[in-house]
């Protein structure tokens, strides 16, 4: 592996975004590229991001549209999707290097914890690390990362309005298994301790069901933010 470019989608991350780039600065040291994609944000997200990233962009507000963006920007051979509310394992250029060795390995995620107090989330946590093991599908939450050639030949992400990591996964499967890396990106509970938890669980569950038996994300996204607005 030459290079690691890692992309970063942002709206209206103010609150931790800064602490999260900062951890990721020994390995901007060691020649990985940060690009932050913004979608629009109103609480100066893009100011903050720009001591902490090589490139600070916007793009048409939506996770997909805005990390292919990222994409097409960036200069490495490997990219790495990362939620601006997620913390990477230490040194995951050097882990990924080793990981990619074999040229056969073209995409995969890292097993995932929640940050948060609530006992739930441990659970939530093992169920998701579990599942992706069993179906070979990754989400969003798990920084997934793929090789360029690989992403360009799956099109990349279909800009949805949700489930887009799941519909990438779906075509990268088809190129090859997803490793499954049980180093832990760990990522903010906190939409949902927001909304709670055993309410977020039967939300999302019901979301990918739909999904899975062709409902049109259009209608997944619609059903998704009027819950959130109703907590």
């Amino acid at each position: 592996m030459r290079a690691l470019s890692i992309i970063v989608p942002t709206l209206n991350e103010a609150g931790g975004l800064v602490a999260h780039l900062a951890a990721l600065r020994p390995m901007r040291e060691r020649g990985t590229e940060v690009v932050v994609v913004d979608g629009g944000s109103t609480d100066g997200t893009p100011a903050l991001a720009a001591p902490w990233a090589d490139s600070v962009v916007s793009a048409p507000r939506g996770r997909a549209a805005q990390m292919n963006a990222g994409a097409k920007l960036a200069r490495g051979d490997v990219l790495l999707f990362l939620h601006a509310d997620t913390l990477l394992p230490d040194a995951v250029d050097l882990l990924l290097a080793q990981a990619l060795e074999d040229p056969a390995r073209v995409w995969g995620r890292f097993d995932i914890a929640i940050e948060g107090t609530h006992r739930l989330l441990r659970v939530v946590a093992w169920t998701m690390n579990l599942r992706s093991r069993l179906t070979g599908i990754a989400t969003g939450d798990q920084a997934m990362f793929v090789r360029r050639d690989a992403f360009d030949a799956a099109g990349g992400f279909p800009e949805l309005p949700l489930m887009e990591d799941i519909a990438l996964s779906r075509k990268l499967k088809r190129i090859g298994r997803p490793l499954c890396l049980r180093e832990r990106a760990v990522t903010s509970g906190r939409r949902w301790e927001q909304r709670g938890v055993l309410r977020t669980i039967v939300l999302m569950w019901r979301l990918r069901g739909a999904y899975w038996l062709g409902v049109d994300p259009r209608r997944l996204a619609q059903a998704y933010a009027a819950a959130r607005n109703q907590h």
